[in-house]
């Protein structure tokens, strides 16, 4: 293969990486990823048990706490959802019992980990 055709070639992988990568991270429940698109909704939630807002950031120059993520429901009804790129049990205290307008799950978390609030997504067909 001539040299010009490789490097065409990992320039195209370069490039279909970057540009799948960025939707991935942000279902993936990284810290402030999908917060600014949602905050109008996210500033409604309270969580279960005390009415404490669940969304404590703001849209300008602070991350907020809540952003869309990926999860699911396993055997016995424990929803796991994954929160800074790693799956976690979601306790069932903080799972809100309504749907997120676009249907999907989000999670309100500190950056530490601390989870206020869960939406689980509707199953998807």
């Amino acid at each position: 293969m001539p040299r010009y055709a490789f490097v065409g070639v990992v320039a195209a992988c370069v490039l279909f990486g970057a540009s799948t990568f960025r939707p991935a991270l942000a279902q993936d429940g990284h810290h402030g990823q999908g917060h600014a698109e949602n905050h109008d909704w996210y500033q409604e939630l309270k969580q279960p048990g005390t009415g404490l807002s669940c969304c404590n950031g703001t849209t300008n120059d602070v991350e907020g706490d809540c952003r869309p993520t990926r999860a699911y429901v396993n055997d016995d009804g424990q929803w796991y959802a994954l929160l800074n790129g790693r799956w976690v049990p979601v306790p069932p205290r903080v799972v809100l019992k309504q749907l997120a307008p676009d249907g999907s799950s989000h999670i309100c978390a500190s950056k530490n980990g601390m989870i206020y609030c869960f939406l689980g997504g509707s199953p998807k067909i």
